[in-house]
């Protein structure tokens, strides 16, 4: 039968395209894949990269179509997403602004590609370099931030934006509109208790994820009801243990219950049972926590611990060491009581994660690392928050996980959370298992960053950079 004239030409166009490479920029080759989902290992698996996006995951019969590049020999190493650090602060002022622009290439070297801000006083610069980074004109981790976190009148804290009337949250949530913020703050030292409520009401009303602290006169119920998308702090969770929270809350808000009284109360009414209904609510309204376990650690210990000679400080700026001051000195003058509390509220506090974690509620690793928390340190903080977490209760699966699936989700980014077609090249390879040991994930071979390769000379020289400009105060 004769064919026509178009079909003839779809076939030679087929049998030429098919003879085609299929073009792309890196080749991770040989590499054991770890699906952070069920912890599976997919051994000697080639990742196919074109730009900043994943085009697959494949065996090595099923590559020789593709043409890179870059091919990238990692025979014996282990593949996971790049790392997420969920709770970061950038501040200290406009004199400090250049110190933490500084800790960015920090995070690349230890293999965080993704930040979240969780305010301070230079929103304007991470801002900036939040749309540096994502236009490749800044070297960095991709940023998501707040802003400016919600607060009352005379804040402790910088940079805030200060509301007293929903008149006045309005015009807040209409500013950060203009940001283009990522999602909302809110925290809780001198915010009027109904105001907390309906910042978190209209937060949420616009579409924002709402991030906060809990005030004392609150409950775990009141915030979940107004719709609080995630807790920062295990202080607040350790709280929402109690079997008499409302009582808690009622005897604050009189006044009659402060200080370590508060204190010594919520460890008195701790009840598992209560706890686990309570968590259980939580994970229900998809309430999500960052227990931020490194600074309090650190501080419970610092009697013990002395950092002041930690070989990290080196990539830290003066400026911001000196940010570290103020904790550390009301650390030490605590008397043996006060430091055996802290000990023991601390470890308490930690010892609920698995509890957390059998309720159903979505745990998101962050540090709180950066200004103000001392010698939490952006870059290798994040690995010791996971060895916290195993530490206290999680498996090493459940600690990554908690760093690189449940944070995208928090934020509703797709394109991460695994090693597959159409997910972001942001990819950490390891030397070892970090399933068998989390402290694995500082034994970095190479950090793929959209697509980009910092292998260790680059590592090396990113951070001799940073070395050498903190030492000449740049």
């Amino acid at each position: 039968m004769k064919k026509s004239l178009p079909f003839l030409v779809f076939l030679l166009l087929s049998i030429t395209t098919f003879g085609q490479k299929i073009k792309a920029d890196l080749i991770i080759a040989n590499v054991n894949v770890i699906d952070v989902k069920t912890g599976k290992i997919s051994l000697n698996q080639f990742i196919i990269v074109r730009k900043d996006t994943i085009l697959g995951v494949f065996n090595e019969s099923r590559t020789r179509r593709f043409e890179a590049t870059k091919t990238l020999s990692a025979k014996g190493k282990y593949a996971i997403p790049g790392l997420w650090d969920m709770h970061v602060h950038f501040g200290g002022g406009e004199a400090l602004v250049h110190e933490n622009k500084n800790l960015l290439p920090l995070y690349l070297a230890y293999g965080i590609t993704t930040v979240r801000d969780c305010s301070a006083d230079i929103s304007n610069s991470v801002l900036e370099w939040r749309e540096e980074i994502k236009k490749g004109k800044l070297a960095g981790p991709t940023i998501f931030t707040s802003g400016p976190k919600l607060e009352g009148y005379k804040s402790v804290w910088l940079g805030d934006i200060e509301i007293s009337t929903t008149e006045e949250l309005k015009k807040g949530l209409d500013s950060l509109d203009g940001l283009k913020v990522d999602f909302v703050k809110i925290t809780d030292n001198t915010m009027k208790p109904d105001l907390f409520l309906e910042s978190i009401r209209q937060a949420r009303k616009r579409g924002y994820q709402v991030s906060g602290h809990i005030p004392s006169v609150l409950t775990m119920q009141d915030v979940m009801t107004a719709g609080i998308s995630s807790i920062e702090h295990m202080s607040y969770i350790l709280r929402a243990a109690t079997k008499n929270e409302k009582e808690i809350a009622e005897l604050s808000a009189s006044g009659k219950l402060k200080g370590r009284d508060f204190s010594n109360k919520i460890l008195a009414d701790f009840d598992e049972k209560a706890a686990l209904t309570t968590y259980k609510k939580m994970a229900q309204n998809h309430v999500f926590v960052t227990p931020t376990l490194s600074l309090p650690y650190l501080l419970a210990h610092i009697d013990e611990d002395d950092h002041s000679k930690d070989t990290y400080l080196q990539y830290i700026g003066a400026g911001l060491q000196k940010t570290y001051v103020g904790r550390v000195e009301r650390a030490m003058k605590d008397d043996k009581d006060a430091i055996a509390f802290r000990k023991l509220y601390n470890e308490k506090s930690n010892n609920l994660l698995p509890l957390l974690q059998k309720a159903g509620v979505k745990i998101m690793a962050g540090t709180d690392g950066g200004y103000l928390n001392s010698y939490v340190y952006p870059g290798i903080g994040l690995h010791k928050e996971l060895q916290l977490m195993v530490k206290s209760g999680l498996t090493p699966l459940q600690a990554l996980q908690a760093s690189v699936i449940n944070s995208p989700l928090f934020l509703h980014k797709t394109e991460y959370g695994s090693l597959s077609e159409g997910k972001k090249a942001d990819i950490l390879l390891l030397d070892e298992n970090p399933l068998l040991n989390i402290t694995a994930t500082e034994k970095i071979n190479a950090v793929i960053v959209k697509g980009q390769v910092m292998d260790q000379n680059d590592i090396a020289v990113a951070l001799d950079e940073v070395k050498t400009k903190t030492a000449k105060g740049l």
